[in-house]
């Protein structure tokens, strides 16, 4: 088994699953803590002095320079320790399919649970490829555990290989991206990098230096309850009233019905009673006038609802989560130049897209620091679907190899 796939397996068995409704950062804090300090340890032992976990849980260490000309930047490397909500964060029986047919895989004959390439297009690509699949319950943790195992093994490559030219490299590790707080306590200065790249991306070739404008919408409704026996007239319900404002939103908007960089409304929940209720959204969209546009959508229904049935009847607070980091990247293209010929130099495809979601890259170009996000090898994230691909993953690690001698020259940058 070679060494990246090792360290993946190791790290998928635990579960890190942030969590939205904690009060602590990280917020998963024992957990996200345990792996952290996991983490810490194996870079002591490769040999990285300096490898630390700070009273917020990220992880940094240096890989020092192995070339001595100067105007060399120092490059950074950062990935993230939790997992998603949307299943069981440890995945503790993973199964390999290895030279894979392009059949069907079912993943728990129990449940009847099965994988179909006609679901899952990203499976056609994958025939005579060996497989790591879920036991079809929880999360295979790839996103972003496969980014950690990649910077892990790349570390460990380039400090027993000293003869590979490379500048000082930078290595953090983040807790709660999924939650939209990775990096709210990050520390750009002190991290100390010039440029940095998130492993977060999904398919082996991708390069994505556009993201949506994010934002997080929680709704709360009062209601009005009275015995339904005589509640003619009199009865307004938290529950139903909510249901009144998601029909008010555009149907073409939702995410099932989007792609590209096309937007949406999208509503994660909705719990109450007749009494009170709440809603939580999440509000998305590449173009800042069509983000901002939605959000005023929003908050101009609930206003609407407020004249239809008393004020203080809908409570609206709209947050933003991130911004859409093209315009921070686009002085800094040689990023993006230097990817795309070590892709082409290793023939893998490049796939440059927008991400139809958000990293922590996204919040640190905002912070001085320009990230674009690199595919790791993962598919089907945040679902018990995930899977990786070996080989994808393997060649990842071949790519960062490639890609930190870049920034060795003095003038890749």
């Amino acid at each position: 088994m070679s060494a990246v796939i090792d360290r993946f397996l190791r790290y998928i068995a635990l579960d890190t699953q942030s969590d939205p409704e904690s009060s602590t950062f990280p917020s998963a804090y024992d957990k996200e803590m345990a792996f952290a300090d996991m983490l810490v340890e194996e870079l002591h032992c490769m040999g990285i002095t300096d490898a630390v976990k700070d009273e917020f849980g990220y992880v940094f260490g240096t890989i020092p320079s192995t070339v001595s000309h100067g105007d060399v930047p120092v490059l950074g490397l950062i990935a993230h320790m939790d997992t998603a909500q949307e299943a069981p964060g440890a995945c503790t029986s993973p199964r390999f399919i290895e030279n894979y047919d392009g059949s069907d895989i079912l993943l728990n004959e129990a449940l009847g649970v099965i994988m179909r390439p006609d679901e899952f297009e990203s499976l056609r690509d994958m025939v005579g490829k060996t497989l790591l699949v879920t036991d079809g319950i929880s999360l295979m943790g790839g996103d972003d555990k496969a980014g950690i195992a990649e910077i892990m093994t790349l570390a460990d490559v380039l400090l027993n290989h000293p003869e590979i030219p490379h500048g000082t490299i930078r290595i953090g590790f983040t807790p709660d991206e999924e939650i939209g707080s990775g990096v709210d306590h990050f520390d750009v200065e002190r991290f100390g990098a010039d440029y940095a790249y998130t492993l977060d991306g999904q398919a082996l070739g991708e390069l994505e230096y556009e993201n949506f404008n994010a934002a997080g919408a929680r709704i709360e409704i009062t209601g009005l309850p009275v015995h339904p026996g005589s509640s003619k007239n009199k009865m307004k319900s938290a529950v139903l009233m909510g249901m009144e404002l998601e029909s008010m939103l555009p149907v073409c908007e939702k995410p099932m019905y989007t792609e590209g960089y096309e937007g949406f409304t999208h509503l994660l929940g909705i719990r109450g009673t007749v009494s009170s209720a709440t809603m939580d959204y999440i509000i998305r969209d590449h173009d800042r006038e069509l983000f901002e546009k939605k959000k005023a959508y929003l908050a101009s229904a609930c206003e609407f609802l407020n004249a239809k049935y008393g004020q203080g009847t809908f409570r609206c607070e709209i947050k933003d989560s991130y911004y859409n980091m093209k315009d921070q990247v686009a002085p800094f293209m040689f990023l993006i130049d230097n990817v795309k010929e070590v892709y082409e130099q290793l023939g893998i495809p490049t796939r440059i897209q927008a991400i139809r979601g958000g990293t922590d890259g996204a919040r640190l170009s905002f912070m001085g620091l320009p990230c674009p996000n690199l595919g790791t090898g993962g598919y089907n994230c945040h679902g018990p679907y995930e899977y990786v691909c070996v080989e994808s993953m393997e060649n990842a690690v071949d790519m960062l190899v490639a890609l930190v001698q870049k920034f060795a020259l003095p003038r890749s940058h």
